[in-house]
């Protein structure tokens, strides 16, 4: 699904829980992003492929709770003048505070386009559960009758 925003109106970022941390410079290995997107029921992804879209990505946010269990993460990529995206938008189902985790995660993501790439476009590829999250974050579907379009390409192995 691709979800559209503009830069105004942007909300502060929740205060994360006790025992939470926000990272930039950490990123997470291909075990640890597998294991977070399975509890999403999203799609996994060879390890070899983890490591080209990091390396490529404009930069990544990932969530740890303090025992080292990688609990959410999402990146971004852009042309660094018209449009940035944001792909991989996730946070551990299972956690206690997961709408808590994809609000931090979405407030400190546009925040950083925001400050890095101000008058980007902004699109989001995001599963269907972190849409009443993203509402309330003022992303709107599809906006003007923009529509986008994804395919997704299972890999040989």
């Amino acid at each position: 699904m691709s979800l559209l925003i503009p830069f105004r109106n942007q909300n502060q970022i929740p205060p994360l829980p006790t025992g939470y941390r926000l990272l930039q410079d950490r990123p997470p290995t291909a075990h640890e992003l597998h294991r977070l997107l399975a509890e999403s029921g999203e799609p996994l992804r060879l390890e070899e492929r983890w490591q080209r879209a990091l390396a490529r990505s404009t930069w990544h946010l990932s969530l740890w709770r303090d025992d080292g269990l990688l609990v959410g993460f999402v990146r971004a990529t852009s042309d660094q003048a018209l449009n940035a995206n944001l792909w991989d938008l996730t946070a551990d189902s299972q956690d206690p505070h997961h709408d808590v985790l994809l609000q931090v995660l979405v407030q400190s993501a546009l925040n950083q386009l925001r400050r890095d790439l101000s008058g980007c476009s902004i699109s989001l590829a995001a599963p269907p559960q972190a849409l009443t999250t993203l509402r309330r974050c003022g992303f709107v579907i599809d906006p003007g009758g923009i529509r986008a379009m994804g395919r997704w390409i299972t890999p040989s192995h």
